[in-house]
């Protein structure tokens, strides 16, 4: 992250694309390394791509657009990797709880990201909305888990808002105060679990 690349060659007619997925890849290192991305240049962003600051404005017409694209990107591969770990059982706590650590891990391994994804003035802005679909699943999963009677009935929208905000100030305590004796997150989400939506406990 944040190395510079060797220069590159002019992308053959019809790999404009390749280019813009390289530049928001490298994006995504730069913004996981600076975890700020009011830190982040175009030209640090064309140096580790390995190719001109001009090239990249040709894709993107300022940060907060490479920003916006890059945190788009970054949700979907996220969102995509829950849905492949709900799909692995067919319990519907199960999946619920598959859902959640993905994305309790995620923003433990990526906390640059994290911080970005949730603190970037970015987010304000009206071109986020796709971040309504996290809590938007979260509260399918719940309420499938409370027609299933697995979990007591309920407002399916408030538990899934009391679960996320737990898993997210589980997160962020461990980010701003690493040197605590955290008890491991999979543990403390399975109590989320348990006490907020009213799973079995495991």
């Amino acid at each position: 992250m944040g190395t510079q690349a060797s220069p590159r060659g002019r992308n053959p007619r019809g790999q404009g694309d390749r280019l813009r997925a390289e530049i928001i890849d490298a994006t995504l290192g730069l913004l996981d390394e600076l975890g700020d991305d009011q830190a982040l240049s175009m030209r640090a962003v064309a140096r580790a791509v390995g190719t001109a600051a001009t090239s990249v404005y040709l894709h993107f017409a300022d940060r907060d657009a490479l920003v916006l694209a890059t945190l788009r990107h970054c949700h979907d591969d996220l969102m995509r990797a829950a849905d492949e770990a709900a799909a692995g059982s067919d319990d519907p706590a199960e999946q619920l709880r598959a859902r959640v650590l993905v994305l309790g891990t995620w923003s433990r391994r990526h906390p640059g990201l994290y911080r970005v994804m949730h603190e970037s003035a970015v987010n304000r802005r009206p071109e986020t909305a796709f971040r309504s679909e996290v809590a938007d699943s979260t509260t399918a999963a719940v309420r499938r888990c409370m027609d299933a009677g697995v979990a007591p009935a309920g407002d399916a929208q408030l538990v899934a808002l009391d679960l996320r905000a737990a898993v997210h100030g589980a997160v962020a305590l461990r980010l701003s105060q690493p040197q605590l004796d955290w008890p491991p997150l999979t543990a403390q989400i399975d109590r989320f679990l348990t006490r907020l939506v009213g799973l079995p406990a495991r």
